[in-house]
């Protein structure tokens, strides 16, 4: 850390006049100066300054090592910039990194908003359909974008999503001669003339109670795209506490059908793959991962267990959607390292008798879940019983 041959420096609309004394030293000594266009305009790089590759590319900064390189970020470098993709590739010894105040300190210090309790996305490639999961009455966002266009965008997937009443801020060129707030909510969005950079914070107080999606496991069967192959609420919402979900574990879903298990999975901070091989219903995985903005989370594969379980990152937890048989079981088991955690769920005689073998043989516990619900009876009403669904769960 000495010497390092790579300073990341954190820049702001100011440009090299807002730098502490550390960042402007590097910038003026540095032989290479990696950074946007903007960027390099702010500090008057010159004939010393390389536009990052479109698209993005870290190797023409990794062939200029042993060289003085600076690499320029907006604010702070670890807060959705440059930063971490630069450290992965790099040892300790070789970089350093200079932040200052970044657009969700400047945001925040504009609105008076108390920084840990405002949520902050960085949105310039990534979809609105992130911000779903968090928008309720009562919470503030902050959330970068991509262009002077992405507002009025914004504006119109909130109204879609009945998110109307939400108050924006757009805040223009924080930090810098050009700053500028503009507040309107989301149903009446009319702004024209934004400047760049660009972000956007939400303010929902004025959001109903009944705005937004639950916290709890089970969300309604409606809420996902499906063809009534899907993992009921009730049987749903089991299934998630069995298999207890942690921030940051893979689960493997095997028979995704709608994919409605992967989804809840992965908006309790897990990752998740899933298997799915009819054409159909992976194309209803796929409009339920975009709609509940898990893309970055969960991935589809259109194949068959146990074959396209081959290569995979091996999992935390593993649900099988339909019981799966004993072929899979005989191949997947063996497959999983100690400590993993596998739900099963059966509906039909058969695979009954599979779960049933394979409780008998690797423990666990093996629950039959039956459920009725109320409907018309004449004049009346009577219960209407669903189909038995039977659980395996077991940790191997």
């Amino acid at each position: 850390m000495a010497d390092p041959w790579l300073t990341i420096v954190g820049l702001g609309e100011d440009g090299l006049e807002g730098l502490p004394n550390a960042s402007r030293a590097a910038v003026q000594t540095a032989e290479v100066i990696f950074g946007g266009p903007r960027h390099l305009d702010l500090v008057a790089a010159g004939v010393r300054g390389i536009a990052w590759p479109v698209p993005f590319d870290l190797a023409p900064v990794l062939a200029r090592r042993g060289q003085r390189v600076v690499v320029l970020t907006s604010g702070d470098p670890f807060w959705f910039g440059a930063g971490g993709s630069l450290a992965r590739h790099l040892a300790p010894s070789e970089w350093r990194a200079l932040p200052v105040a970044g657009i969700f300190s400047l945001a925040a210090a504009r609105l008076g908003w108390r920084i840990e309790n405002s949520l902050c996305f960085g949105l310039h490639a990534a979809s609105f359909a992130r911000l779903r999961p968090v928008l309720a009455r009562g919470a503030r966002v902050i959330c970068t974008l991509r262009d002077a266009q992405a507002p009025a965008e914004l504006a119109q997937w909130l109204v879609q999503n009945r998110f109307g009443a939400a108050r924006m801020i757009v805040l223009e060129a924080l930090g810098g001669p050009r700053e500028r707030l503009r507040s309107v909510a989301a149903d009446a969005f009319d702004l024209t003339g934004i400047t760049t950079p660009v972000a956007v914070a939400l303010e929902c107080s004025a959001l109903p109670a009944s705005a937004g999606q639950s916290r709890a496991a089970g969300l309604p069967d409606d809420a996902f795209a499906h063809d009534g192959q899907i993992t009921k609420r009730p049987i749903r919402a089991l299934t998630l506490s069995a298999l207890a979900p942690r921030a940051g574990e893979m689960l493997w879903d095997i028979g995704g059908g709608s994919g409605s298990v992967s989804v809840e999975w992965c908006l309790m901070g897990g990752r998740a793959v899933t298997i799915e091989q009819s054409a159909a219903r992976s194309a209803n995985i796929a409009a339920n991962i975009g709609s509940f903005g898990v893309d970055a989370q969960m991935t589809l594969i259109e194949g068959r267990a146990p074959g396209a379980l081959a290569g995979l990152p091996l999992p935390d937890a593993v649900f099988v959607g339909g019981g799966g048989d004993a072929e899979l079981y005989q191949t997947l088991l063996p497959m999983l390292s100690p400590g993993t955690r596998l739900v099963a769920n059966s509906v039909t005689l058969e695979t009954e008798s599979v779960l049933a073998a394979c409780h008998a043989q690797h423990g666990g516990t093996l629950m039959r879940i039956e459920l009725a619900q109320a409907e018309a009876l004449g004049g009346m009403r009577g219960w209407k019983p669903a189909r038995p669904v039977v659980q395996w769960s077991v940790m191997l």
